[in-house]
């Protein structure tokens, strides 16, 4: 059974900062491409940055310089470094694991809030 388990959301202050942390299992976590989205209420679900199974990342324009992914194959974790955080980063954070085969290989962890408030 594959799972993935996203933790390390919450309330923050603008200016600060969060890890958020993806726990894999049930899947051979080194041959998947790696990605956190984020959907906020009303809003479409968007991708904020993902990476490749060789370790090459990808920002959405509004993220790059805030936040930073990387991958460790021997925990199976994804983690997503935030900061400086904004208010509208505030949404609800999903990880995301895919793979292509001889078919598509595409798992998703239910979910994180993270709220940017004063």
């Amino acid at each position: 059974q594959v799972q993935l388990v996203e933790s390390g959301g919450g309330l923050v202050q603008p200016g600060g900062s969060l890890r958020l942390s993806c726990a894999a299992s049930g899947i051979s976590f080194s041959r998947y491409a790696l990605g956190w989205h984020r959907q906020a209420p009303g809003k479409q679900r968007e991708l904020v940055a993902d990476i490749t199974t060789g370790g090459i990342t990808n920002y959405v324009e509004s993220v790059k310089g805030r936040f930073t992914i990387s991958r460790d194959n021997v925990k199976n974790t994804v983690i997503l470094q935030m900061n400086s955080l904004k208010p509208e980063d505030t949404a609800v954070y999903y990880c995301n694991a895919k793979r292509s085969a001889y078919k598509t290989f595409d798992y998703w962890g239910q979910g994180t809030q993270v709220t940017v408030s004063s």
